[in-house]
């Protein structure tokens, strides 16, 4: 029997191109499990997102920054699925594409890298970097003496400045720590009470053509429904508030039945949903926690409760600017 060749769609970044082996390492594991004839190959894509790295994200443009170029690879037939950070996925995918798996997610927590210090300990006026609105406002919020610098680039290089350009403490996603073999690093990790993390933030989401039903049968094996469900209630939420980088927007799932086998995703339990949505300077911040059995339902109860409270208000603010 021919081997299939399955193209996979990455961008170039160290962090992107580890994620990628780990998922590529995943499939064959699953491929050799199941009988299935497949070959994997990684094609490098460069985004909008990586080329302009001298201007903030919010200033850039919004959700899609670093995955529109590697979604229209995948419409032209150039590669088969692609592996992006969910967080950086829009809350709407293009037509013709879906999210064909959401492996387990790793820790969704914001890390402080320092020299030691947590952020408590952080002297009055320390300079923090972080490339994230949602971070800088409740970092804001909780710390208003920080002195909070934009800090953009790879992983690497962002932990590169904190040594070369006179940071006190930079803030990062734990999981691409975790990922890179870097947890060393972190100093400590922020609570979601005072950083709720991004809505995606630690998954991972594997997308690919609609139409493809011989990776989409392959992803299904891999997809973690757990994780799934969660992500699904974030992204509903992200979804109804058409939140973008130009708003501080947070949302953080968790199932209450941590020990439950969870098969079918309509029947795993109740969700907990946090939402936020603050303004950049940190003066407002604006949570909700609902439970739910149904993701796309709770997602939307909490969006509309924080619209109640005036979060709309904060939405039509930043798109006036």
């Amino acid at each position: 029997m021919n081997k299939r060749t399955i193209v996979i769609g990455t961008r170039q970044s160290q962090l992107a191109l580890t994620q990628t082996g780990h998922v590529i390492d995943a499939l064959k594991a699953i491929c050799e499990a199941n009988g299935l004839p497949y070959d994997f190959e990684i094609k490098k894509i460069v985004t909008k997102g990586d080329r302009i790295l001298d201007v903030t994200l919010s200033k850039v443009g919004g959700k899609g920054l670093f995955v529109k170029e590697i979604e229209q690879a995948m419409l032209d037939g150039e590669i088969d699925l692609a592996v992006h950070s969910m967080k950086d996925m829009p809350s709407e995918l293009p037509e013709g594409l879906v999210n064909g798996a959401v492996p387990k997610r790793e820790d969704p927590r914001d890390a402080l890298i320092s020299r030691g210090l947590t952020l408590d300990q952080l002297p009055q006026g320390a300079k923090v970097g972080t490339s994230s609105l949602r971070r800088s406002s409740q970092l804001a919020a909780y710390r208003p003496d920080l002195v909070l610098e934009p800090l953009r680039g790879n992983i690497d290089s962002r932990l590169r400045k904190l040594d070369t350009e006179g940071f006190d403490a930079i803030i990062l996603a734990a999981a691409g720590l975790f990922r890179m073999g870097w947890e060393d690093r972190i100093t400590s990790y922020l609570p979601v009470e005072i950083s709720l993390p991004a809505v995606g933030q630690g998954a991972l989401g594997i997308e690919c053509r609609e139409s493809d039903e011989e990776v989409r049968h392959l992803l299904s094996l891999y997809n973690d429904p757990r994780t799934a469900l969660t992500v699904a209630a974030e992204r509903k939420f992200l979804g109804v508030l058409g939140g973008s980088c130009q708003v501080p927007i947070g949302g953080h799932a968790v199932l209450n039945d941590p020990v439950k086998d969870v098969t079918q995703t309509d029947s795993a339990g109740e969700i907990n949903l946090t939402g936020m949505v603050g303004t950049p300077d940190g003066r407002v911040i604006l949570k909700e926690t609902m439970s739910g059995n149904d993701p796309v339902l709770l997602g939307e109860a909490v969006a509309n409760k924080l619209i109640a409270r005036g979060a709309d208000k904060i939405l039509a603010a930043a798109a006036e600017e």
